[in-house]
């Protein structure tokens, strides 16, 4: 949830407390019959059991009514928030990866690789080539741009070499490979990134370019994309940098999906010059050392797994956002919090990062320096 939803009040729009609701009937009973009901009475059971009643209906009200708000909306309740603005929630998008087919030797004629040929790694799931690609007459290779034919995440992280078995047959080619590792494959965008960009949808109606519009379109590009700097080095220049999940550099596929994305709205200013860069990775060590105190030597091997874990979370949140300076404070209070007595943090050092860049580890070393007294 963005920092402008986080911090509204907490609203309730009627009572769910049951407790208090049963106080409360029992209570205008007693005031207007002028009898006192002693726990047994059975007309304080009968209440007790309608104020239980009025108490699920009360949640349920209250429920009903902070779907209507955008902070509270979850599901399709923030589907239909979203038409109003006409914002639709991203799909399933397949994964995509470029596959080498490789000849026996050059030949004297060309060979065509027919769009919809089927590769695989594992005969369950399948990549078909998404436009015809003609090998030419001396050539050995040719690379083509394949399609997961299940979409979602589960086509991500193939490695090179990989998706190697060719499922249709094609005279002349006697190896596939892909070349790099497939990317690009997204499950149907979650709650809480939808809901921010049902927030920003009221700003791409504006024609005058501002951050938000063009925050909104990068984002509606793909929703792996999980933060995206906008930044205007000079007037009338707009720099856009996006930000996949898990702090990863956008690969040029993605790159691709949001220039297309900015560049097919009628809305913006034509007068602005703007371009999509991957953000600048700022690379920085992590060496730390950190002691037990002595009362807590019985719980030293679980605090060092614990320690362990809040080195890998600081890791996470710092690369999760542009613009984030490399903090060694945050580092040092994570650990402590995971039961270290004294934190030596060696690296990193304090570094102020621009918009456009994104802290990213280059080594972690954690060295637990062993018990020292209290």
């Amino acid at each position: 949830m963005s920092d402008f939803l986080a911090g509204l009040p907490v609203v309730s729009f009627c009572e769910t407390d049951a407790s208090a609701v049963e106080a409360r009937i029992i209570a205008d009973y007693e005031t207007v019959a002028g009898v006192t009901l002693y726990p047994g009475d059975p007309v304080r059971l009968f209440l007790e059991g309608v104020a239980y009643v009025i108490a699920q209906q009360n949640l349920l009200i209250d429920d009903t009514a902070k779907k209507n708000l955008l902070a509270y909306s979850t599901g399709g309740y923030l589907d239909n928030l979203g038409a109003l603005v006409d914002t639709r929630r991203l799909g399933l998008t397949p994964a995509r990866v470029a596959i080498r087919f490789e000849l026996g030797g050059p030949l004297e004629f060309p060979v065509t690789v027919p769009a919809g040929i089927r590769v695989t790694a594992d005969a369950l799931t399948f990549w078909a080539a998404e436009a015809e690609c003609v090998i030419p007459a001396g050539a050995l290779s040719g690379d083509v741009s394949c399609v997961c034919l299940i979409p979602g995440s589960s086509g991500n992280g193939l490695l090179p070499g990989q998706i190697n078995r060719l499922v249709d047959p094609l005279p002349y080619v006697v190896r596939v490979a892909n070349t790099a590792m497939s990317l690009g494959g997204s499950d149907d965008e979650d709650d809480a990134r939808f809901r921010e960009r049902v927030r920003l949808s009221p700003e791409r109606f504006s024609t005058a370019g501002p951050a938000g519009a063009w925050l909104y379109w990068a984002m509606s590009a793909h929703q792996d994309i999980a933060d995206v700097a906008v930044i205007t080095p000079a007037p009338g220049e707009v720099d856009i940098r996006p930000l996949m999940r898990g702090g990863q550099i956008p690969s040029l596929e993605l790159i691709g999906l949001v220039r297309r994305a900015v560049e097919a709205q009628p809305m913006r200013p034509l007068t602005d010059r703007w371009q999509v860069q991957p953000p600048e990775a700022v690379p920085y060590a992590v060496a730390v050392s950190f002691t037990v105190a002595r009362s807590d030597s019985a719980l030293a091997a679980g605090i060092e797994q614990a320690v362990r874990r809040a080195v890998d979370k600081y890791v996470s949140w710092q690369r999760a956002k542009l613009g984030r300076d490399v903090n060694p404070l945050k580092l040092a209070s994570l650990m402590e919090q995971a039961g270290a007595k004294l934190v030596d943090v060696a690296s990193p050092a304090f570094t102020r990062l621009e918009p456009r860049q994104v802290a990213q580890e280059s080594s972690v070393s954690v060295i637990f320096a062993g018990v020292e007294d209290d």
